[in-house]
């Protein structure tokens, strides 16, 4: 497929997509939601910044996923270990050096934990979506294997399962999207387009992003902000996919985008690291939003995720050049052991 070669529209939207997830961070994540209860009267200005940032930034991890749908997860050992490795990377990586700056506050069970990136974590994405990549493969053959009218109304049926189980009735399979079958979801979603493409240009696309962000917005005044910022919910759903045609009907090739998006990853791995988020991220934006105005913490939270960007840039550099470091010496075992 042409879509294993690097599109810089879709390496932009990934740098998006992790854009949008510090500034969920940034906001609902550091300072709650307001919730109006269908008085749209009762909201200030600062409450309206809040769901409208949220509204509009919400999609960030379903589109992320979807990436991923899009260009096909190819399991391969190689893969997992590399995944593997980034995610104890800076999981090991952040505590060794906290617990180097503060030696008596922590264990040396707890650094052993710290290595069981799939279980002993905060980021219930990182497990998650190792489960997505083990299952990927037959998610690929299967979904790949249909005609498109039978693919149309399988995954149609799995949304409607979703939306209305899931997110309808609060069903523990998906009541939030915070869960693997939310993952396979936007997965599929991702595979859709990139088998079968759906007739839409930019304009479309980018209408259906603003229409639906809309209609984020007023059902967070209307109903609780938990239910209207589901990633499962109708309207953030279709969010995510006028924002997904929007960036697919692109066309550009550029180095720089796709070198900042080979460090998207890294950014939500630092930035939401238990040790990074208790005791930097978060207090730093409550502080912002405590002693600043509304439009100096607005240039605030861009240099937050500019900061992020930045600091994520150097550690993944960093990263690989260990990692293919760890792979040379592979090589050269294996010869020697061939030899």
């Amino acid at each position: 497929m042409a879509a294993r070669i690097r599109q810089s529209n879709m390496e932009l939207l990934r740098i998006v997509s992790m854009i949008m997830v510090v500034l969920v961070h940034v906001d609902g994540a550091s300072l709650g939601l307001p919730a109006p209860g269908g008085d749209p009267l009762a909201l200030g200005a600062r409450d309206v910044w809040r769901l409208a940032v949220e509204s509009a930034a919400i999609i960030g991890v379903n589109c992320f996923t979807m990436i991923s749908g899009y260009f096909g997860i190819r399991l391969r050992l190689r893969s997992v270990c590399s995944y593997l490795f980034e995610c104890a990377f800076y999981s090991v990586g952040i505590f060794t050096l906290v617990w180097i700056a503060f030696p008596t506050r922590f264990s040396v069970v707890e650094w052993l934990e710290s290595w069981l990136v799939l279980t002993h974590t905060d980021l219930w994405y990182v497990p998650a979506y190792f489960g997505l990549m083990i299952l990927s493969p037959l998610l690929n053959a299967g979904f790949d294997a249909l005609s498109r009218r039978m693919a149309s109304a399988v995954l149609l049926a799995f949304i409607v399962f979703n939306v209305w189980c899931g997110w309808g009735w609060g069903a523990q399979f998906n009541p939030t999207g915070y869960t693997l079958v939310q993952l396979i979801m936007v997965y599929l979603m991702g595979r859709y387009v990139a088998l079968h493409g759906l007739p839409v240009g930019s304009r479309g696309g980018a209408a259906l992003y603003l229409v639906s962000v809309a209609a984020v917005f007023v059902s967070a005044v209307y109903i609780e902000p938990i239910r209207a910022f589901a990633y499962n919910s109708p309207a953030v759903l279709a969010a995510t996919v006028g924002c997904f045609l929007w960036f697919g009907s692109l066309h550009f090739q550029s180095r720089a985008v796709n070198y900042i998006a080979r460090s998207s990853f890294a950014v939500y791995l630092i930035h939401k690291s238990p040790l990074v988020w208790g005791n930097v991220m978060k207090p730093v934006v409550m502080k912002l939003w405590a002693t600043q105005s509304l439009g100096a913490f607005s240039l605030c939270a861009v240099g937050v995720v500019a900061v992020w960007f930045a600091v994520a840039m150097c550690a993944d550099a960093v990263r690989r050049a260990v990692w293919r470091r760890l792979e040379s010496l592979q090589t050269a075992t294996q010869k020697e052991v061939a030899g």
